[in-house]
Parts: structure tokens; C-alpha cells; sequence
């Protein structure tokens, strides 16, 4: 039996007798339109994520960084980098939905952020497959656009966005027949 890198067995072998299930994300044909995909658990936004996202970015804005400036601010305080937000909220979505399953982001569209994200915030995200086509150049991959949103811990919609990402197909020898390009058994 050939043994990947780190040396568990490969397509799908059992481990000493045991099956074997690996966490992944949803395949092409696994992902239903208009489905709402809620990702748990939470995140919950630390000190350090702002600075560090913040300086690692080169994104020197006194509201992320300057405690005693920002409280003279519209918010009276700091703001989460918002791009450490729109991280998050697709970080959120990989394990349950793009986690091996995914070829390749092709691009993000109508990004908004309607209210303000603080330290110590928690965020939770939800996804709706807005649309999904086979692609027509890669015949094992589907095109897929996500709608993300973020709430925080009160519900309030921090976050939104839309993104393209290239999916593979669920592979052939995995089972579960597929109608039209959806799984039977998926909603």
C-alpha cells in the first residue's frame, strides 16, 4: 500500500483496519443554491489580532493602533482592521465548505462593512451560494459565487461579501450519484 508524505495511507485506505474520514470542505456538487451555511464556532476578536494584522499589513492607521487618539474619534475608540474582518469572515466559512475542495479564489466583489467591528467582538459567519456553473475550460472544477456575512455577538451585520472561487467536482470514485450536477442526497 503507498503511504503519502506523512505517512497515512493514500485514496482512501484504511488505517490498521479502521475507515478512515478526514475533514474537507463540500465538493462542487455538494454546495446547494440558496442554502445558508452557518460557520461555528465564533471568533472573537483579541488586542493582539488588530495590532499584529495591522502592522504585519503595513496599515499604520491611527484608529487601529492609537487607543488615546481614537477616543476622540466618531467611535470614542479603536476599529478592527477591516481586512483582518474580511479575513475572518471567509476564514470562518473554509472547514465547513472550501477546506481541499477548493482550486482557487478567483475574485471578491461588493465588499461592505455597515457597522464597525471593536477589540473584544465576536464574529460569526454565514454563506449563501448565490450561483454555481461547471466550468467551461476545467472539466473536473465548478465555478461558485459565495455571498459571505459577518454578524457580531449582538447580530449586527459587520460584514459582507461576495467571492468566485473555483471548486473541484466530487471525484468519481467517491459514491453518492449526482442529477444534474447536484448530489441526490444534498438539499
Amino acid at each position: 500500500m503507498a503511504a503519502a508524505v506523512d505517512g497515512r495511507p493514500v485514496n482512501g485506505q484504511p488505517v490498521n483496519g479502521r475507515p478512515v474520514i478526514e475533514q474537507r470542505g463540500l465538493y462542487y456538487d455538494e454546495l446547494a443554491e440558496g442554502v445558508v451555511y452557518r460557520h461555528r464556532p465564533g471568533r472573537t476578536v483579541g488586542e493582539a489580532d488588530n495590532t499584529l494584522f495591522t502592522t504585519l499589513t503595513m496599515n499604520m492607521q491611527a484608529l487601529h493602533l492609537d487607543e488615546a487618539w481614537s477616543a476622540t474619534q466618531p467611535f470614542g475608540q479603536r476599529l478592527v482592521n477591516s481586512l483582518f474582518t474580511l479575513s475572518t469572515l471567509v476564514g470562518l466559512s473554509v472547514a465547513q465548505l472550501t477546506q481541499g475542495t477548493t482550486v482557487a479564489n478567483l475574485g471578491f466583489g461588493a465588499v461592505r462593512f455597515p457597522a464597525p467591528v471593536f477589540v473584544g467582538d465576536t464574529l460569526y459567519a454565514e454563506t449563501v451560494v448565490r450561483s454555481r456553473r461547471l466550468s467551461s475550460s476545467r472539466p473536473d472544477t465548478g465555478v461558485v459565487e459565495f455571498e459571505h456575512t459577518a454578524r457580531n455577538q449582538d447580530g449586527v451585520v459587520v460584514a459582507t461579501a461576495t467571492r468566485s472561487a473555483l471548486m473541484l467536482l466530487r471525484p468519481v470514485d467517491a459514491g453518492a450519484a449526482t442529477r444534474d450536477g447536484v448530489r441526490s442526497d444534498v438539499g
